[in-house]
């Protein structure tokens, strides 16, 4: 895929990015709104990478950098990938574990921000429990946890895509 790409510029690629981060949060409203699935704490910390990205990568295709900027755009893209393939890997991890080993159900994330203290809610949101390790939706044999990594790794793979193709201008 990454030999498809380099005939883009970092420019489209960011734009490439863009609109792939765009239409997994289109899908993901509409998991939530039409097929009425609850995320659980990690979809949501999720849903928050894809926010970074999809923020970061429209602001590098609007900004149109020189080269150096170019390149701090896509390295901030792959951490956010990089943290996106962390968060689902672990949740399809959890959703991989024996039933006897899976975390206890911890309380709606509303009641966490409400009562805890806010160690406790990054912990929430980054760690997941036993909600997490539900598959309520499957698609070729992957749950959303790991389409997501896909996609995470995706994203990761065009940014780097775009550092390497950064050339000064000539």
């Amino acid at each position: 895929m990454s030999y498809f790409f380099n005939n883009f510029s970092p420019r489209q690629i960011h734009l490439i990015i863009f609109l792939i981060v765009g239409s997994l949060l289109g899908y993901a409203a509409y998991s939530m709104k039409i097929l009425g699935l609850e995320p659980c704490t990690l979809c949501l910390t999720q849903q928050f990478f894809y926010c970074l990205i999809g923020i970061s990568s429209f602001v590098a295709f609007l900004h149109n950098p020189k080269i150096n900027f170019s390149k701090l755009y896509s390295i901030f893209l792959s951490l956010f990938a990089l943290a996106g393939m962390w968060i689902s890997g672990r949740q399809i991890w959890l959703q991989g574990l024996p039933e006897d080993e899976v975390p206890l159900c911890g309380p709606p994330l509303e009641y966490i921000i409400d009562v805890f203290p806010f160690a406790d809610v990054i912990n929430a949101l980054f760690m997941g429990d036993g909600n997490c390790a539900e598959i309520p939706w499957q698609f070729l044999g992957l749950s959303m946890a790991g389409w997501s990594f896909v996609w995470f790794l995706v994203i990761l793979i065009l940014s780097l895509t775009a550092i390497f193709n950064s050339k000064p201008a000539s």
